[in-house]
Parts: C-alpha cells; sequence; structure tokens
C-alpha cells in the first residue's frame, strides 16, 4: 500500500513539473521570447516599476551596486534532459510496476527499491531548482552577492549608482540626462521607442537582425539571434501582424556609470502566431484572435546626445 503510494506521488509530482517545462517552452513569441533578457544595469535585478505604481522619492540610502546582469532563461538543451530523464525514470517504474522489471524489482521485491529512491530524489532534486529558481527571480539578490566594479564621471551619476535612489521619480532622473543633453525631449523619447519597437520586431518576423544591428546592445543582439537561431533550425516562423502601439511611457529614469538608462512601457496588441515555413500551417498562437501585451523596453546610451540602444525587455 505504501509502495504504490509513493509511486502515485511521485508520477502526480513528474507531471507538475513537465506541464511547468511545457508552459514555459511553448511561450517563445515576439521578439525577446515572451521572458525578459538584457542588462539594465544596477537595475537588472528587479523588475520595472510601472509608471501607475511607482513609489513617491525616497531619501538616498548607501548600498553596494550590483553588477551588469542578465535574468537566465532556462536553455532547450536542460528542457529536453529534465524531460528526457523524467520520460524515462516514468516509464521504467511503470514497466516495472506492470509486472515487467523481473523479480526482485527494487533489490527485494517489496516496499520502495533502489530505483524508487534514485527516482525520488532527482524528481526532488528538479522541483527543488525550479522553485529555487522562481525564488530569486521574484526577490532578486542579496547585498552580500553584490560585487560592482566601477567609476563615477560626476556627482549626479554617482547619486544614481544605486537602483533604490529615486526609483520613483521618473522626473529627476529625466532632468539629470538633460544636464548632459539639453535638447532631450520626452515626447520624442516616446516617438524613438515606438519606432524603434516596429523595426526590431520587423526584423525578429524576417530572421535577420541586421536592419536592427544598430538599433541593439550586444548583449542583446545576441541573445535575440539565439532565439533567430532556434526558429531556424525548427523551421519556424514566428509572424507578428496588425501590430497596434497603444502607449508608450517613460516608467524609470537614471543614470550610473557614464550611461543613461530609460525604462518604457509600452501597450500594444497584435497577431502573434507561429507556422512551419514549409507548408505553412500554423505550429502555435492564432491567425484571428489578437494578443494585448505590456512590455518594458530598457534604452541605453553614454551619457549625452548619443544614439539610443535596446539594451532589455522585460515581457510580463
Amino acid at each position: 500500500m505504501v509502495h504504490k503510494f509513493v509511486k502515485v506521488c511521485v508520477f502526480i509530482a513528474a507531471v507538475l513539473f513537465l506541464s511547468f517545462t511545457v508552459i514555459e517552452f511553448e511561450a517563445q513569441a515576439r521578439a525577446g521570447g515572451s521572458r525578459s533578457s538584457g542588462s539594465r544595469g544596477t537595475r537588472s535585478y528587479s523588475q520595472p516599476a510601472s509608471p501607475s505604481t511607482q513609489p513617491a522619492p525616497s531619501r538616498p540610502q548607501q548600498a553596494s551596486p550590483s553588477p551588469t546582469f542578465q535574468q537566465p532563461a532556462a536553455g532547450g538543451f536542460m528542457r529536453s534532459m529534465a524531460g528526457g530523464l523524467v520520460g524515462g525514470m516514468l516509464g521504467g517504474m511503470l514497466f516495472r510496476s506492470m509486472g515487467f522489471g523481473g523479480a526482485g524489482g527494487g533489490m527485494g521485491g517489496g516496499g520502495i527499491g533502489l530505483f524508487e529512491i534514485l527516482l525520488i530524489a532527482g524528481i526532488g532534486y528538479l522541483i527543488y531548482r525550479f522553485i529555487k529558481k522562481k525564488r530569486e527571480e521574484s526577490s532578486g539578490v542579496s547585498s552580500s552577492q553584490l560585487n560592482y566594479q566601477g567609476a563615477n564621471t560626476t556627482q549626479v551619476i554617482d547619486e544614481y549608482q544605486n537602483p533604490q535612489i529615486g526609483a520613483g521619480d521618473v522626473q529627476t532622473g529625466l532632468m539629470n540626462i538633460r544636464q548632459f543633453d539639453p535638447y532631450f525631449d520626452e515626447n520624442r523619447f516616446n516617438d524613438l521607442a515606438m519606432d524603434n519597437f516596429f523595426k526590431i520586431q520587423g526584423a525578429w518576423m524576417n530572421r535577420d537582425l541586421l536592419s536592427a544591428a544598430a538599433l541593439l546592445t550586444d548583449e542583446m543582439r545576441r541573445n535575440m539571434q539565439q532565439d533567430i537561431d532556434k526558429l531556424l533550425r525548427d523551421k519556424q516562423i514566428n509572424r507578428l501582424e496588425n501590430i497596434a502601439v497603444r502607449k508608450v511611457e517613460i516608467a524609470e529614469a537614471w543614470q550610473e556609470s557614464g550611461q543613461d538608462y530609460i525604462t518604457a512601457l509600452i501597450t500594444a496588441n497584435l497577431l502573434d502566431y507561429t507556422t512551419d515555413e514549409n507548408s505553412g500551417a500554423v505550429v502555435s498562437g492564432s491567425k484571428i484572435d489578437p494578443v494585448k501585451f505590456e512590455e518594458f523596453w530598457t534604452f541605453t546610451r553614454p551619457v549625452g546626445n548619443n544614439p539610443w540602444k535596446l539594451s532589455a525587455i522585460d515581457q510580463r
């Protein structure tokens, strides 16, 4: 009885783990792959603040700044390995439970054998890693993990080294950006962010980043190219049609290490679906049901009147 109960519990845990993996894997769509990627400088560990929910400005507090960080995304290899491992173990257990495992099954025939012990340990470890990753993404990192190396260029930039200083004070951030670029205009930036949004999405759909290379940091270009390479290997095309941008508004603005940063909240809707490049059959998504979404796009540049480049996408 206990033996059967353990098998049922392990089976349920494995199904839940595989469900999470499949959901994450099938969420690849739009530029950025429906996940967060890239670098927001010292704010990479925190989610962007929505303009409607920004906290009131607070007094500066001393804290250690953090290094440039890219939010890790689970790789296809790890998904495949985890899925194969769990599937193989479940198959082996079910075969033996139906009498195909031979006598003695788990080093004794009755009770929990060595195979079940290893299976439970493996499933428990995978679930532990999954939960740990989600907790780290939501809570950030402790101050003991922060180790930033860099030099301040001015007192203004030094004030914005800490992501907690004035995080909700967009106007203060824009004011400091204007100190190095008197011609900076918020409305022109919003128009630029919208134009770049369309250009980058177009390059993504064409599976060729050449036309948008000047609009991306090296890190973002590498991240997006990896997703495009996967589409090419799978012989699939992520089609984006009827894109309508409803609103572009600045959510955060700050300076650090000689760089300007602005995070823009982009609200839009579009038809987002993936097709097989040979047959044209829809693999995922819908050709008739539009998707409404909000994304945070972070742009950066050296301080002054310099070109902006996309450095991070936070997709929710």
